[in-house]
């Protein structure tokens, strides 16, 4: 079945909803009007239940269907911006210096919203629809808070669903895959302590910056010599600190700064471990005191093979079998979705909303095209999973 006219109706109402969350961006917790809005708009839909707060400013409402079942399904969206300075010049501009919908969350919001509108119209299903809405994906585990917080066990899911956009991707296109589809994001902080003083007279002087220099340098050997070739992982150095505006004073100290991105748990301790081992012995070798923050981040996103395949198959309905790939490469970037998938099966997909900048890009919109697609896929997967008669 293709995109359903009901939920192309409602795109038009959707796409509303997304701009106004577009100009009114919210950072990770603190996304109190969004979530506002979000639960008013579930109120007036005639949702049954409509609970605020759940891992702190997450939002949950609660569907039934026509028929009782003791089926219970999640379907999940994200809800916070970006610290980015948008540079389109768009009707939807973001009103807020420095923040942006630079990953397409209010767009997620947007269908899930227009999904929850129509299952409340329709009810055409037998069982419980759960719909998520989650703050802080962006750097600060939501989702880890929603399921501390006990939204599972509340709310009684079984199975729960996420969806991103992705562009690059054909409008309307899913991809997938089972297993490990994205990956474990961790972070890193090494200070470096020498001894500063005249850039002259370097013999006096213990250099953080050539100790820093060697780390660098030497970082990048533990994936190409200690990881598996056919295995993946990526260690970036994203910020190096050391001096002032002056040319002739070697520093005290330095800094350096990463994230190392794997799609495995032996190879996530494997990096850990040879980190600390590589910027440690270099440290004292080099004669400069270290400090090392190693933060385990976001877990592997991992797809359950059962619903991933029914998540496929239900994509296949509305846009049809040669616009849905089921092998796709997994992606290095994180989300904090794993952490509902850690607890309950379920499958992460992406949906593709054509050419365009890429995520966390300053000119990024999201299509708003897309939204029936979206909104069509959601409703669908409540139908074919809890189907009523």
């Amino acid at each position: 079945m293709p995109i359903i006219n009901r939920a192309a109706e409602l795109a038009e109402d959707a796409k509303v909803w997304r701009r106004d969350f577009h100009q009114h961006p919210e950072l990770l917790y603190e996304v109190h009007r969004t979530a506002a809005r979000v639960a008013e708009l579930l109120t007036s839909f005639g949702v049954d239940e409509v609970v605020t707060g759940i891992g702190r400013t997450g939002v949950v409402g609660v569907i039934r269907g026509r028929e009782p079942s003791q089926r219970v399904i999640g379907l999940r969206a994200d809800m916070d911006a970006l610290p980015l300075q948008e540079v389109s010049d768009i009707p939807h501009k973001s009103t807020i210096p420095g923040k942006m919908h630079a990953c397409g969350h209010d767009g997620h919001t947007a269908m899930l919203l227009g999904a929850a509108r129509y299952l409340a119209e329709t009810r055409n299903f037998a069982g419980t629809a759960v719909v998520i809405f989650q703050p802080a994906e962006e750097g600060g585990a939501g989702g880890r808070a929603m399921v501390d917080d006990g939204m599972m066990e509340r709310f009684g899911i079984e199975e729960v669903y996420g969806l991103h956009n992705a562009p690059g991707l054909p409008l309307g296109t899913v991809a997938t895959r089972t297993g490990a589809i994205m990956a474990a994001a961790d972070t890193f902080e090494v200070r470096l302590k020498g001894l500063g003083g005249h850039a002259a007279r370097p013999n006096k002087c213990v250099d953080p910056i050539i100790a820093g220099a060697q780390i660098v340098t030497a970082l990048q050997t533990i994936v190409a010599r200690n990881v598996d070739p056919v295995e993946s992982a990526v260690l970036s150095i994203t910020r190096f600190h050391a001096g002032t505006t002056a040319d002739n004073i070697i520093p005290q100290t330095a800094v350096i700064g990463g994230t190392v991105r794997t799609l495995d748990e032996d190879i996530r301790r494997l990096m850990d471990e040879r980190f600390k081992s590589v910027v440690t012995g270099l440290a004292n070798g080099m004669g400069v005191e270290v400090e090392i923050d190693y933060e385990w981040g976001y877990p592997v996103v991992i797809n359950h093979a059962e619903q991933t395949a029914f998540a496929a198959d239900v994509a296949r309905s509305v846009v049809g079998n040669d616009q849905v790939k089921t092998d796709m490469p997994p992606r290095l970037g994180g989300e904090d979705f794993a952490y509902m998938l850690q607890v309950r099966p379920g499958a992460f997909v992406f949906m593709g909303i054509g050419e365009g900048a890429g995520v966390h890009h300053p000119e990024y919109d999201f299509n708003d095209e897309v939204i029936p697609h979206g909104i069509s896929y959601w409703a669908k997967l409540v139908e074919t999973a809890m189907p009523a008669g």
